[in-house]
Formats: C-alpha cells, structure tokens, sequence
C-alpha cells in the first residue's frame, strides 16, 4: 500500500448549470486552494464571482491544449505541499474533461488525490431519462466520422447495460442516426438537453423518432441515454454479421468471434465456424 504525502490534489465537481448548485464544500475548497487549476481561467473567475468568493491561489489554466506540458508542475506543487485544486468548466474532472493524466501522475508518486463530489451530467441524465438505472455504462464521446462511430456503435448492439454519451449539438442528429442503424429504430432513448438550467429539456423516444426531431436542430450541452439490449437470444446470422463488423474495425477472426460470443452469449466454436464458412463464401 502507498503513502500518503505531501499535500493534495482535489478534484472539484462544479455547477452543470446554476451556480446556486455550488456546494459549501466546493466553495471551502476553492477558497483555501494553493494552486488553482482551471480549465477555462475566464469561465472559473465568473463563476468566483457569481459564488461571491474570491479565491486567494494562484490560478492557472488546464485545459486539453497544455494539459500534457503542465501536469508535472501540478504534480510538483502537490508533491512540495500545495492544495491543488482542478475545476473544470461543469461537472466532475476527468470525466470527459482534462484531470486523468494528472490524476495518474499523481497516483504514481503516493500523492493524496480527492474530490469535492457534486453536479454530474452522466448520473442526472441517467436518473431523469426513465431508463433502467441499476446497470450502466458510460461511453463518452464517440469518433466524430459516421464509418467510425457506427463502428463504435455496433460493438455495443449487444451490451445489455443502459448507455450514457456526450454528443456536440451540431452532430446530435448524425449520431440519432447511426446509432438508430446499429442499435435498431425502436431503441428507447432519451436526449437531455441543458441540464438543471433554464431551458432544460429532455425528450423520450425510439432512436429513429428521435433523430427525426434533432435534424431541425438543437442547441445547448447534450447528453444522451439509450437502453441496453433486450435480453434476447441472438440468431448465428446475427452473430455472424457482429463478428464481420468488428473485423471492419480491425479486429482479427479470433480475436472478433471471441469478443461477440461474450456479448451474445453464442457458442464460441460453433460461432468461429459459421463465421469462417461465411467468409469463405464470400
């Protein structure tokens, strides 16, 4: 087990909406911090502001352009006794957001890392979308290219947990649609839209209805929640077609039967036979 030394690096989860979702404890933090590492240094100022604090540390930038070049001078000020303190622009560090590198580096030296919990795009779209909550997984941002993503997209046809994903406003409906193709029109799916502000919105529907209603265009963050696979025996073409999918995406034979017999439960032998028959069909 490691040592903990030195002083901190606390990952701090800020408002994905109003600022009056700021925690005490976020301003306790913010406020005592040595070292501030922002992602976007005007945003967090405004934010200080509408929070009525008016921090006493340093503050500088963290953002994806310099998270590489400044991540062991983080570490250093962590290693030499400082509290660190990350805040990205809404919700938790890391989490699709700058914080995983530092996070590790800092791990890999037996430094304390901790969080402010609070705000999270992931868990309130997740609990307002009316989907299975008890299983989930979250997938992030996909491939921004359609071939890509569909790629993505159809490695998960068969995952049985609910989805959660992050998608750009301007490719929402792009993503509707691939994700309607791979995962089937019907799929339930949820898209919440500015969460917890003003003009909060989230709209239910099958994936096809839904990219129908996002090809007029959407504004604001995006979150989008699609329901796992039905439990549902999953015929040998199916299997087949599956494993051709994931050799598109690189995958070798084995490696690619392997992988779709654990989602579908198929027969591994009987899969690599059907799928070896069927390409040397082609």
């Amino acid at each position: 087990m490691q040592t903990l030394t030195g002083g901190s690096l606390i990952l701090a989860a800020t408002p994905i909406g109003s600022s009056t979702d700021a925690s005490q404890a976020l301003r306790d933090a913010i406020a005592s911090a040595d070292i501030i590492a922002a992602e976007d240094t005007r945003r967090f100022v405004t934010l200080t502001k509408r929070l009525g604090i008016e921090p006493v540390g340093r503050i500088v930038s963290y953002f994806e352009g310099n998270e590489s070049a400044r991540t062991g001078e983080l570490v250093e000020a962590v290693a030499g006794g400082a509290r660190v303190v990350l805040c990205t622009d809404a919700g938790m560090p890391s989490v699709s957001d700058p914080g995983y590198r530092v996070v590790v580096a800092c791990v890999e030296r037996g430094l304390r890392v901790t969080a402010v919990p609070g705000p999270s795009a992931v868990l309130t779209a997740l609990a307002v979308s009316g989907l299975p909550v008890d299983r989930f997984c979250f997938e992030g941002f996909l491939p921004r290219k359609s071939g890509e993503r569909r790629r993505r997209l159809g490695k998960l046809a068969a995952e049985e947990r609910t989805m959660v994903f992050f998608e750009a406003p301007h490719r929402l409906a792009a993503f509707l649609t691939d994700a309607a193709a791979e995962l089937g029109d019907e799929r339930p799916a949820a898209v919440c839209r500015e969460l917890t502000k003003p003009y909060e919105e989230v709209r239910r529907g099958g994936l096809a209805e839904l990219a129908g209603w996002a090809a007029e265009g959407v504004r604001g963050e995006v979150t989008i929640v699609v329901a796992g696979a039905e439990d549902i025996e999953v015929s040998t073409d199916e299997a087949v077609r599956l494993v051709f999918r994931a050799m598109d995406g690189g995958a070798k034979l084995s490696a690619a039967v392997a992988e779709v017999a654990k989602a579908t439960g198929a027969n591994r032998k009987e899969l690599y036979a059907a799928a070896l028959a069927a390409r040397e069909g082609k």
